[in-house]
């Protein structure tokens, strides 16, 4: 049974996709037919889905994504870009790694690939452009670097892998051979996402750095100004405080990251109308819009994912997959670069989100039997997706850069090979060496 369930299920979803239907259809498709298959009541399922969305950490989806938007509007996003530009100053290649660096800030404050991107984009490649950079160069890094949105905290896809994680128990046969696991809290993942999320960083500011260097792209200013970096710290304080405040509100343990999200929303209004006064109700309206499309393309995902989930663990799917792949080796370097080629190669296909869901039920019991931490595997798991967003065909980044910068996919795509490699580089070293992941979150207590 379980052998026809698990073509049902992964067949079944393969097929759908293939057709053309949508990663929601696909996946409540195979698993409405394999719940018939079991002579299951199809009402278990909408009850299964509507039960996946009732948790208190999932809210903070929603708000994360209404936070971003706003701080957009607000002015935020382009002080912080004021500020990376200042900081680059007579850097080679300066205008790439301030695209960087501002994708970092960002990436603190939206938790999305996309919205990193497209927020930095519109202010830094034309920016690049007017100084001599190639068009299609410029739409790439901010392409590459955008992927960044969703490894530092705040992050999206983080949130959604605690959800789908803390559900799964260590297996007793894991904990037979490597005790206790370490405790696993959204939390303690958004702390130890800042370290890869800096290393991921670094990688891409060095591969800028080289290509700028070979290819002629000056830094901005002859050499740095510290007057102006004065000047732009003190136009972008409460931008900079932004992220302070998110981060330093949930690791002193003031509110969780639900929580956290509105105080981001509260802000977002209070400096967008008060301080910098660029925030009018029309925006406001757009930024729900925003929020409301994004979100519940999230949440349907999430319905079927979510049901595809629990009838792989129902039917024991994961436990058979890991017995296979331990009977095969049990050398966790080796694991973790098949793993790390797999998640590349499904990030390239599938939007994230749906790629942790479906992923997290199989893989983490095979790491949980290898003694890996789950924070660790987590972290592993969405930088590893991250890349995703600048990898055709799926390449959100690409098409979102593309749309601001008027190069075609097609030139992004042959500009960015560099950055992904470097990124691919990152990811290998962040699994195998776990104390990058692990060392700030035992630093603050966890």
């Amino acid at each position: 049974m379980e052998a026809y369930l698990t073509l049902i299920l992964f067949g079944g979803f393969l097929f759908l996709l293939l057709l053309g239907a949508p990663i929601t259809v696909s996946l409540a498709g195979a698993s409405m037919a394999a719940y018939l298959l079991l002579d299951k009541n199809p009402i278990a399922l909408v009850q299964i889905a509507f039960t996946s969305v009732g948790n208190f950490p999932l809210m903070a989806l929603p708000a994360f994504v209404l936070a971003g938007a706003l701080m957009e509007a607000a002015g935020i996003s382009k002080r912080l870009v004021d500020i990376a530009e200042s900081l680059a100053g007579p850097v080679t290649g300066g205008l790439g790694a301030a695209t960087v660096i501002a994708c970092l800030f960002f990436g603190a404050i939206s938790g999305s690939g996309p919205a990193t991107t497209a927020a930095v984009g519109m202010l830094m490649v034309p920016a690049m452009v007017k100084r001599d950079y190639e068009r299609s160069y410029a739409s790439a890094v901010t392409a590459a670097s955008g992927g960044l949105g969703i490894i530092i905290p705040p992050s999206i896809p983080i949130v959604i892998f605690g959800i789908s994680s803390m559900g799964l128990m260590p297996p007793p046969e894991a904990i037979a051979l490597h005790g206790q696991f370490a405790s696993l809290s959204i939390p303690k993942l958004f702390v130890a996402g800042v370290v890869p999320g800096l290393l991921m960083a670094t990688t891409l500011i060095v591969t800028n750095y080289i290509i700028a260097n070979k290819r002629g792209y000056k830094g901005l200013t002859e050499k740095w100004s510290f007057g102006e970096v004065r000047s732009t710290l003190r136009a972008g304080i409460w931008s900079i405080m932004a992220p302070f405040l998110i981060l330093g509100g949930i690791y002193s343990g003031m509110f969780t990251p639900t929580e956290s999200a509105i105080v981001a929303i509260f802000y977002s209004l209070f400096v967008g109308f008060v301080i910098h006064r660029e925030l009018i109700f029309k925006n406001v309206l757009k930024s729900l819009t925003t929020t409301t499309w994004i979100t519940g393309r999230v949440l349907l995902i999430l319905f079927a994912a979510t049901v595809f989930g629990r009838l792989l663990i129902e039917q024991k799917i994961p436990v058979i997959v890991a017995d296979s792949l331990l009977s095969l080796t049990d050398n966790m370097y080796l694991v973790w670069a098949l793993t790390i080629m797999l998640l590349l190669f499904i990030g390239m296909f599938m939007e994230t989100l749906a790629a942790i869901m479906i992923i997290v039920p199989v893989l983490l019991p095979i790491m949980y039997m290898l003694g890996a931490d789950p924070t660790h595997v987590g972290i592993v798991i969405v930088c590893a997706l991250s890349i995703g967003f600048a990898t055709p065909p799926l390449g959100e980044n690409i098409f979102v850069a593309s749309g601001i910068g008027g190069s075609t996919v097609e030139e992004i795509t042959a500009r960015i090979h560099p950055f992904v490699v470097a990124s691919v580089i990152g990811v290998f070293l962040i699994a195998f060496f776990p104390q990058l992941t692990l060392w700030l979150p035992s630093m603050v207590g966890y």
